[in-house]
């Protein structure tokens, strides 16, 4: 769905991009509450408002969302649909800058030579547009500043988008209806389909971003960040194959380059999750292994305990056997086996 958002915006081509915007962001706020009320998800809405700093946060990420989603309906309706995909590609390198530079980061070799190529295509991308790729760069690093403030406001995907669609609602509407006022509303002029549209900008802004935060909790991060590559591809087709935007030699090689830097990080990401989950195994095997035994020699001694003959065999051995049970379920509570430990390998989750 996101990588056909092209086609939606194109739709709207007879309005402004702000008033896209516009309509965007007040049509999500009726559909952020309707699913919030759908899940009865109320119990974050108070400690957030109690808490100024996260919501300077939230704010702070209204604002940077915004600026990235005029840019993308801008860039889509006039004509750099490719340049705006080239953004997204981008993103995950500037991603990775921002954990080495802000979050103090340490990056694994391979990921060092993927930012370095990262780096090259954009100043070969310079070259081929004769100017540095603007709207490719303002797109992947406003993205990527607002996955980083995220990190410090901690809401889910749906809790988040409502606090940030609330935030932006009321400048929202505030725009529209001065827009109607001076009689330049598309929304009103526009005609029944156009006004639908508009309306369902909502719409088509929060049902992506609601089916990916259902698939971060059921999907392990190395298939959630290979298909996160899926959107800006498909940008990349339409802006080739539908809207028929040039593609010199010169721009394919850029665009290789990236790839090629996505190749290493992906490439780089399975490897680390393999050994990572062999790791898990291993440490299940191991405290399977512990387990056994432990229960082994509490039951190996209460057996010895019970040969002592006369009445305290009945006493030793039930004394045994409790020890030996006691010693298992102790066990067993501070060591689990080896499925919880593999499971949680399996499938780790964002």
């Amino acid at each position: 769905m996101w990588g056909l958002l092209p086609l939606y915006w194109h739709l709207l081509d007879a309005a402004a991009p702000a008033e896209i915007l516009a309509h965007r962001m007040a049509w999500s706020l009726p559909v952020a509450g309707l699913i919030l009320v759908a899940l009865r998800r109320w119990s974050w809405v108070r400690p957030l408002l109690r808490q100024p700093r996260r919501m300077g946060l939230v704010a702070a990420c209204a604002a940077v969302i915004s600026v990235n989603w005029f840019l993308y309906i801008w860039a889509v309706n006039a004509g750099h649909v490719l340049e705006a995909s080239l953004g997204y590609f981008i993103n995950p390198l500037v991603s990775i800058a921002f954990g080495v530079l802000v979050l103090r980061e340490r990056l694994r070799p391979l990921q060092w030579t993927a930012v370095g190529v990262g780096t090259l295509a954009v100043l070969v991308m310079a070259v081929a547009y004769g100017r540095v790729p603007w709207i490719s760069l303002v797109l992947a690093f406003s993205f990527a500043t607002y996955g980083l403030l995220k990190k410090g406001i901690k809401l889910d995907g749906v809790d988040g988008f409502a606090a940030e669609t609330a935030v932006q609602f009321v400048p929202a509407v505030g725009f529209l209806i001065f827009l109607g006022v001076r009689g330049d509303s598309v929304f009103v002029s526009g005609g029944t389909g156009t006004a639908l549209l508009l309306v369902g900008c909502g719409v088509a802004t929060a049902v992506p971003l609601i089916c990916f935060g259902a698939a971060a909790v059921r999907l392990p991060l190395t298939t959630i960040g290979m298909l996160q590559y899926l959107a800006p591809t498909f940008q990349f087709a339409l802006g080739l194959l539908v809207f028929h935007e040039s593609m010199p030699p010169e721009r394919w090689a850029g665009f290789a380059l990236v790839w090629l830097a996505l190749a290493l990080l992906t490439w780089d990401a399975l490897r680390t999750a393999r050994t990572a989950r062999a790791a898990m195994a291993t440490a299940g095997r191991r405290a399977a292994a512990a387990t056994a035994a432990r229960g082994g020699a509490a039951g190996s001694g209460a057996a010895e305990g019970g040969t002592a003959g006369g009445s305290a065999v009945g006493s030793g051995a039930a004394g045994g056997s409790a020890v030996g049970g006691s010693a298992v379920g102790s066990t067993a509570a501070r060591e689990p086996g080896a499925r919880l430990p593999a499971g949680a390998g399996e499938e780790p989750t964002a």
